[in-house]
């Protein structure tokens, strides 16, 4: 029985070494994919450290836009760091912009679906947008989850009880729409 023109099978070693490159290939593939798994655990990239320190120091500042530079700047040096979503979150709600901090939140969960500082920020986040019953979805699940005593249900539990904060409208939202005169 002739094989690609040899009268040989040829020998287990032959055959081990024409498979040993594309194993090694394979085996480097999945320790690769294993360890982004597991990304979450891990300590964070030093200058991501020296990024996010930047960014909470532009927040007690009460600079949310130098705040959120930093953060993104963070995550651009280390992307798989879940922490930084939830800072970049914090930031955008404190310009007032919910819709981008659940954005964050949501992020957050689907890389780790059991952080409850994500699911506590989102039902807030959810509140302050006037979603009250996800809001309550957001309560009962980390109720279910971490407990009556979490620090996460407790904070979200006390943003519930006191409700959806009116928005304060400017004097340029309340400007009549100017008439156009055809001549």
């Amino acid at each position: 029985m002739a094989r690609f023109g040899t009268d040989r099978l040829g020998s287990p070693l032959e055959t081990i070494m024409r498979y040993a490159p594309a194993a090694a290939a394979l085996s480097l593939l999945l320790a690769v994919s294993a360890s982004v798994g597991s990304g979450a655990d891990r300590a964070p990239d030093p200058r991501a450290v020296l990024l996010l320190s930047k960014g909470d120091a532009a927040m007690a500042a009460d600079n949310p836009q130098a705040a959120t530079d930093a953060y993104e700047a963070a995550l651009a040096v280390d992307p798989a760091y879940t922490p930084i979503l939830l800072k970049l979150a914090e930031a955008a709600r404190a310009e007032d912009l919910q819709g981008k901090a659940i954005r964050y939140y949501r992020e957050a969960l689907v890389r780790d679906p059991d952080n409850f500082a994500a699911m506590s920020g989102e039902g807030e986040a959810l509140l302050e947008k006037g979603a009250v019953e996800k809001a309550r979805r957001n309560l009962a699940k980390l109720q279910s989850m971490c407990g009556e005593r979490c620090n996460e249900t407790q904070r979200l539990a006390v943003a519930l009880e006191r409700g959806p904060q009116e928005r304060v409208l400017t004097a340029e939202a309340l400007l009549p729409d100017q008439v156009v005169v055809q001549n």
